[in-house]
């Protein structure tokens, strides 16, 4: 039981998160459960693609590349993508730039929440559940949220500019799959040890941590713009001053 809930805790904390941060028009409950759900069905699309694709990881650092970035990232952000874009995107709730930030990271949970569920149960039959939960819980499960606000903030832009609306949703998704290539790559070279020919654990685990830390930046920043506008659009206390 202990493992589950140390690899549920983290991905319910940062909905409740971004939930909070919608201060000003805030989402039906049952929509951003619905969100959710589709994030943790978003898994198997992204799980099958990976399979089908394992054999680029061909003892080559490219080989890496090319599974962190075209295989890993892609499929499961651009899953997580089609959970938010054929459900989130056509609810009527979904009335400011904030909500595709919002959404995304309640889809971006649902998908982080179960894959840290299987991954911490797995290795709970190692005897390192614990190990494992708590590494996840402050690196995987919030650079997820990372990629999801950055991926919603473009698709919050595109729904209400129809006429660059492609680019925008292309510039989210192609976001979102950077940072998390960027982030698995390093983490990937160091699985597939590539560290004891070149290059050291520690610099590895510092470029993913790194690659980490400028999403989170940028995410917050992403929020706050959002944020910002949604203030403007929904305050009474703008309303009254305008007036």
């Amino acid at each position: 039981m202990q493992y589950i809930a140390i690899a549920l805790a983290p991905g319910i904390a940062i909905c409740l998160f971004i939930f909070y941060k919608d201060v000003y028009n805030r989402e039906p409950r049952f929509n951003l459960l619905i969100s959710f759900l589709l994030g943790c069905m978003a898994i198997l699309p992204a799980i099958i693609f990976e399979q089908a694709f394992e054999y680029t990881i061909d003892g080559t650092i490219t080989g890496v590349a090319i599974f962190s970035y075209a295989v890993v990232a892609f499929s499961e952000e651009f899953s997580k993508f089609l959970g938010l874009r054929l459900y989130s995107y056509s609810r009527k709730s979904f009335d400011e730039p904030l909500d595709g930030i919002v959404y995304s990271v309640m889809v971006g949970m649902g998908f982080a929440t179960l894959e840290n569920l299987m991954y911490v149960l797995k290795f709970a039959e190692m005897g390192r559940g614990m190990e494992v939960g708590i590494s996840r819980m402050f690196l995987s499960v919030p650079a997820h949220g990372t990629f999801a606000v950055i991926m919603g903030y473009f698709i919050g832009k595109a729904k209400f500019n129809p006429g660059r609306r492609f680019l925008l949703m292309t510039a989210g998704i192609l976001g979102a799959i950077f940072f998390h290539g960027t982030f698995d790559f390093f983490l990937f070279i160091n699985k597939y040890s590539f560290a004891g020919k070149d290059l050291s654990e520690v610099l590895l685990a510092g470029g993913a941590i790194a690659s980490f830390i400028v999403s989170l930046v940028l995410s917050r920043k992403l929020i706050r713009q959002h944020q910002q506008l949604s203030r403007q659009m929904f305050n009474p206390e703008n309303k009254i001053t305008n007036a």
